[in-house]
């Protein structure tokens, strides 16, 4: 799922490249009822084309207006609102709300060779942080062997007199076995802004009809897999109930640094899996990777409820609680 929230670094970087005056602003702190995390961005061009949010409402009009100085004066700012700002009250945050805004003119403040090699990593799904020390105007991006727990939580916010912009690759669900249960889970999926892609080799069970606008691989899941970059912001649900389906991608799985793999099938379906897996030479170690039963246990029945549990389960991964 792509929206204009998703984009913004490259669409400051593509403003810029066709001359006009960009600046970037970006919420550096929270407290309270911000509708919008640390992190957030938006975009702003001389001419008061925007692109991204900042927060729920009237805050991006005075964000605006100081990021169109700070493109004429090339200085950065540091913009607060808080319960007694009347633009914040406009804005939704008079519950105790605060918000904190960097805003970074192009060019000027934020270097546009460290913008496109931001922009170069996230088109090659490399995990960096955009960090900048706004007390010394100090500016550098990382991988993701630095704040390994921000990458993993998908959580920008300070470190010490640092901030961490995280910027990863987007979150990606691969789905094997065109079955009753996929249908629900890869909608879910997309409301939760992962790219999906369904696998079967069978064509009559993943037809268009049945998945509506999603991305259908009909082939064998092993030779599906390797054409795949399979990183650690890819989750995989095995779900066809047929070993010679299932398997195959399941030890792919088990190869690589996915985040995330279940499989559907009883306890003791998952027992016999578990023997397949052994005798062709995972170890117990590798194959505890595996959630199966697939799901949190919360007496799911239905296609949708099963779905919902796998949800919530992939999310309780992702973000490690």
């Amino acid at each position: 799922m792509t929206t204009d929230f998703d984009n913004i670094p490259e669409t400051a970087l593509a403003w810029h490249r066709r001359g006009r005056g960009v600046a970037l602003a970006t919420v550096t702190s929270t407290w309270g009822s911000a509708l919008r995390p640390v992190g957030a961005q938006m975009v702003i061009a001389d001419d008061r084309e925007i692109a991204g949010s900042v927060s729920g409402g009237c805050v991006e009009a005075a964000v605006i207006a100081e990021a169109l100085a700070a493109i004429k004066d090339g200085q950065p700012r540091l913009m607060e609102f808080g319960v007694t700002n009347d633009e914040a009250f406009a804005a939704g945050l008079a519950c105790g709300g605060e918000i904190k805004v960097m805003i970074e003119p192009v060019g000027a403040v934020m270097g546009v060779d460290l913008l496109a090699d931001l922009v170069e990593a996230r088109a090659k799904r490399r995990a960096v942080a955009y960090v900048v020390n706004p007390e010394i105007q100090r500016r550098k991006l990382v991988d993701n062997t630095h704040y390994p727990d921000r990458f993993r939580r998908d959580k920008s916010g300070y470190e010490g007199d640092d901030l961490v912009i995280i910027h990863n690759p987007p979150l990606k669900m691969i789905v094997i076995g065109a079955v009753h249960i996929a249908q629900p889970l890869l909608v879910m999926a997309r409301l939760a802004e992962f790219d999906t892609l369904l696998i079967d080799p069978r064509p009559a069970f993943c037809s268009d009809a049945r998945f509506p606008d999603q991305a259908i691989v009909d082939d064998w899941p092993d030779a599906a897999l390797a054409k795949i970059e399979l990183d650690a912001r890819t989750a995989i649900v095995t779900l066809s109930h047929a070993p010679k389906i299932d398997d195959p991608a399941i030890k792919a799985a088990l190869e690589s640094d996915v985040f995330y793999l279940g499989c559907l099938g009883s306890s003791r379906t998952h027992e016999k899996r578990l023997d397949r897996l052994h005798a062709d030479g995972f170890s117990p170690e590798q194959t505890a990777r595996i959630h199966g039963p697939v799901g949190l246990d919360i007496n799911s029945k239905t296609p949708a409820e099963i779905a919902i549990s796998i949800m919530a389960e992939i999310t309780q991964t992702l973000r490690g609680k």
